[in-house]
């Protein structure tokens, strides 16, 4: 008789949290959590709090059914668990200004749907060797930043400023209302990479290499772009579209 074989978790039992009580005081005690999940059966006076905490303390928090959560641990999580992060994230309104108190002019990534996680850590290790200020991801329709993540970045992960945000959109308002040119790669623009100018304030998007960048962020963007190629291929891998698009902003910016 042959047996399927276990598919092999790729959860780090390490930094689960579970039970009402030990997810709130994680919660106030200020640990940096990746996310929440709730059971849908979870209602009243704790469901309210806990959205409340985790709307002021920029937590995502996913109502899921109860199966979900007992399918990950069989400890008695009470309908609530939590997911410690691998890394501190920041808010961009804290990191912006810190930048030009440096006397440097800001460069970020803005990472729209990339959900593969060794994409996250090759764009992460390009970024900060590039000398990126930050990468700024949504909380949904990402890769999650864990052990895989970490090991891909070589550590960068850990170095550059990780912003997370409820809205790209939203983020994207700040950074043009702070004089921020927001330039978005797409296989329709009508700039070639070389022809923007990146000695300014700059923030580069990247998108899925299935979707590209989303309508709604590609309307709000100072310019598309394209990379020029002349194969026969349609694109890059974006990990390696965002490695070429860094290296055009390093060398505007020491003159290469």
């Amino acid at each position: 008789m042959h047996y399927k074989k276990a598919k092999k978790s790729n959860i780090d039992k390490d930094k689960l949290i579970y039970g009402r009580h030990p997810i709130m005081d994680s919660i106030h005690n200020g640990m940096s959590i990746d996310k929440i999940m709730l059971s849908q059966a979870v209602k009243g006076d704790y469901e309210k709090e806990l959205r409340t905490l985790c709307k002021e303390r920029n937590i995502p928090l996913h109502i899921v059914p109860k199966d979900r959560i007992s399918n990950i641990t069989q400890k008695n999580h009470q309908g609530v668990l939590g997911f410690l992060s691998y890394i501190e994230y920041q808010l961009i309104e804290d990191v912006f200004p810190l930048i030009y108190e440096k006397g440097e002019v800001p460069l970020v990534v803005v990472l729209d749907s990339i959900t593969d996680v060794r994409n996250m850590g090759a764009i992460a290790r390009s970024a900060e060797a590039m000398g990126a200020h930050a990468l700024i991801v949504p909380f949904k329709k990402t890769a999650q930043i864990n052990a895989e993540a970490l090991k891909t970045s070589a550590g960068a992960l850990s170095k550059i400023p990780v912003c997370r945000t409820a809205s790209l959109g939203n983020v994207i308002d700040y950074l043009l209302m702070n004089g921020v040119q927001v330039v978005a790669a797409d296989l329709r623009g009508k700039e070639m990479l070389d022809e923007l100018d990146m000695t300014m304030p700059t923030a580069i998007v990247m998108g899925a290499e299935d979707e590209g960048v989303r309508p709604h962020i590609l309307r709000k963007a100072t310019s598309w772009f394209k990379i020029p190629m002349m194969g026969t291929t349609d694109s890059f891998n974006v990990s390696v579209a965002a490695g070429i698009v860094l290296y055009e902003a390093i060398r505007q910016r020491i003159k290469l």
